[in-house]
């Protein structure tokens, strides 16, 4: 018997049953090319239909061609779209589960067109999108008839492609989204300028789509609980209108947020600051109100957080995309008790939708078999078992080192430590970014699910390697930080953000943080800093704090700087100190900047590679790869990936 019996019990929608209340929520994989499914998006749902999951709820279809709110979207506008829907319906139901796909249209919240050019993008009215500073122009009712017809063809041909439903969007502010927003909507005819006129949209959007299909095939709504933003739909408004369009509706799919501002978009993907399942009891309303089943996402990732929703009453389903990506064979591996096997999503946000905003496919840092199961998703077992020496036991190290393993070969990892984890042991210690940790967890037990030996508190010279006799060596040293040879009197304490997070020193009332690599780790030291009562400054040398961070991230980051009110420099290269003063460069100018009565200078200017056994060896004309950061320090996810990559070829 099952340890979640809510989450494995089989729901059904109209004649579909689903076999368990998992589902895999609409969400942009950038993997199509040219409009249309291809082998790649197949193969990726295909993975988690294998992997167990109940439902999967494919990304955005586009309506009609003014839906094109990125490069890279799906279409659902001809007929050359069906050959795709078909095989990808025919692989997910091969596994046995339940595909639906999104019905989209943007409205004024356009990303970016095919070419560069601004798109001209189209709403309701003529009310500005503040995040993407588009200003719409408004739509005649001759655009509404066209676009209301296309929902309705588009429904048609994924119902011929043997698709079993379709959910329409209208979350996160997209285009019924901005028709049932009186603040967005600001029309008088038939579309606006009452509740019911309001909701007239996306009545006979409903009304099209099920006119277009029949009667066994289920149609969603997706919408968000509320926008989370002074100017967004609130929650009584939503629930108002679901309320209204429930006659329509076989299930309402709920979330939180809205794409039109920064505040409210981080919650399209919510990063690791906020708490698990943080709005589930949000959906608790609208399920007390609704006679439909009720989904909900945000944030669930383990089927622990997902069996103690739907037991509170909460939602009949719940949204696990992220655990999904991180792990296809979640829903299989809690099904049979395997729960210490989950690799549980850490919420990152760097390779799924870090990847979506970069125009990439997108991955897992934990699981880069994610995204590129054409290439990796079946691991080849070696025809010569050899004798693997992984010397280091960061990220890079052991995701070698299960892969070697997996493929057959008899691996060893020494680490010189006496913990594995690299610098993810010093992550973990960041404000709100102890759920980071969780990929030290994860790869340890995948270590020992694979036998890998491991020998703790060794540190590897060349001898060794020469008296171990390995036929492959895979070196992940990982690196240290970066400390360049600064003007400096000794006056200001001058220390490294690894010092600061190990708490070796104590900072004082003054603190600058330079901060050259622009990511998550001088923002957290700031913070910290602040936190402890220190006055803070922040000098960025970069457009702003977390450039290289994803959207949703930074943004999160951005919100708890300016509350500790730290103050932040950008443009700033750190130069040296002098007396109690930190001297900098404003980077586009090259003038000077001023920093007095300073206590500590802490430095978050980078890492080196520890590459010292990597020299040792190429002298003797022993063979290696080097791997992660003691190749070149990047980030845990080319790390992971690196190892990847080297198991895959030991």
């Amino acid at each position: 018997m099952t340890s979640f019996p809510h989450l494995f019990a089989p729901i059904t929608l109209r004649r579909t049953q689903i076999r368990n209340r998992i589902l895999s929520t609409g969400h942009d994989t950038t993997m199509p090319t040219d409009g249309t499914v291809n082998p790649a998006l197949i193969a990726y749902h295909q993975a988690r239909a294998k992997g167990g999951v109940g439902l999967i709820i494919t990304q955005v279809a586009g309506v009609h061609e003014t839906a094109r709110y990125t490069s890279h979207l799906l279409m659902a506008t001809t007929d050359a779209c069906i050959p795709g829907y078909t095989e990808l319906a025919k692989a997910v139901h091969a596994e046995g589960a339940v595909i639906f796909s999104q019905l989209f249209h943007p409205g004024r919240e356009i990303m970016e067109s095919a070419d560069g050019l601004l798109a001209v993008a189209y709403a309701p009215s003529a009310v500005p999108n503040e995040r993407f500073h588009v200003m719409p122009r408004v739509l005649s009712l001759a655009m509404i008839e066209e676009i209301i017809a296309g929902y309705a063809s588009a429904a048609k041909r994924l119902h011929i492609a043997g698709f079993d439903g379709v959910e329409v969007v209208a979350s996160h502010g997209y285009l019924p989204a901005q028709f049932l927003n009186p603040r967005v909507n600001l029309r008088n005819d038939d579309f606006g300028g009452s509740d019911t006129a309001r909701l007239h949209f996306l009545t006979r959007v409903l009304a099209a789509i099920r006119a277009a299909t029949d009667q066994d095939f289920v149609i969603g709504l997706r919408i968000s609980a509320g926008e989370r933003d002074e100017d967004g739909l609130t929650q009584p408004e939503a629930l108002a209108a679901c309320i209204a369009l429930e006659s329509s509706l076989d299930f309402v799919n709920i979330t939180t947020g809205t794409s039109a501002s920064i505040g409210g978009a981080v919650h399209i993907a919510a990063p690791m600051a906020f708490a698990a399942g943080y709005f589930a009891a949000d959906a608790g309303a609208y399920r007390k109100a609704l006679k439909i089943p009720v989904f909900v996402a945000g944030r669930i990732n383990q089927p622990q957080e997902a069996e103690a929703i739907i037991a509170a009453g909460h939602a009949d389903m719940c949204g696990m995309t992220r655990a999904l990506i991180c792990d296809p064979k979640m829903p299989a591996k809690a099904e049979a008790g395997a729960v210490d096997d989950i690799r549980a999503c850490i919420a990152c946000n760097q390779a799924c939708i870090g990847h979506f905003h970069r125009g990439l496919p997108i991955s897992c840092i934990q699981h880069p078999e994610s995204g590129r199961e054409l290439a990796f998703g079946t691991l080849s077992p070696t025809d010569r078992r050899k004798k693997v020496m992984v010397v280091g036991g960061g990220p890079a190290g052991m995701k070698a080192a299960i892969t070697a393993a997996k493929r057959g070969h008899d691996v060893t990892v020494y680490e010189a430590a006496s913990q594995l984890g690299g610098q993810a042991l010093l992550a973990q210690l960041l404000p709100k970014r102890a759920e980071f940790g969780g990929i030290i967890t994860n790869l340890a037990r995948e270590m020992e699910r694979a036998q890998v030996k491991v020998r703790r508190g060794v540190t590897v010279t060349a001898a060794l390697v020469q008296a171990e006799a390995p036929d492959t060596v895979i070196i992940a040293t990982g690196a240290r930080p970066h400390v360049p040879d600064l003007p400096t009197d000794g006056q200001i304490q001058i220390v490294t953000a690894w010092q600061v997070l190990r708490r070796e020193v104590k900072l004082g009332a003054r603190v600058v943080v330079a901060d050259w690599r622009c990511d998550w780790i001088a923002p957290g030291i700031a913070e910290m800093a602040a936190r402890d009562g220190a006055r803070v400054t922040l000098a960025v040398n970069g457009l702003h704090p977390g450039e290289s961070l994803p959207l949703y991230v930074r943004d999160t980051m951005a919100a708890d700087l300016h509350r500790l009110q730290i103050e932040v420099r950008p443009y700033a290269r750190l130069f040296g100190t002098a007396e109690d003063t930190v001297y900098l460069q404003h980077t586009p100018s090259g003038e000077a900047m001023e920093i007095s009565g300073v206590d500590t200078l802490v430095l978050s200017l980078g890492h080196v590679p520890v590459d010292g056994l990597a020299a040792e060896l190429g002298a003797l004309g022993i063979a290696f790869t080097q791997i992660g950061d003691c190749l070149a320090p990047r980030t845990a996810e080319e790390a992971v990936y690196d190892g990847l990559k080297a198991g895959v070829a030991a």
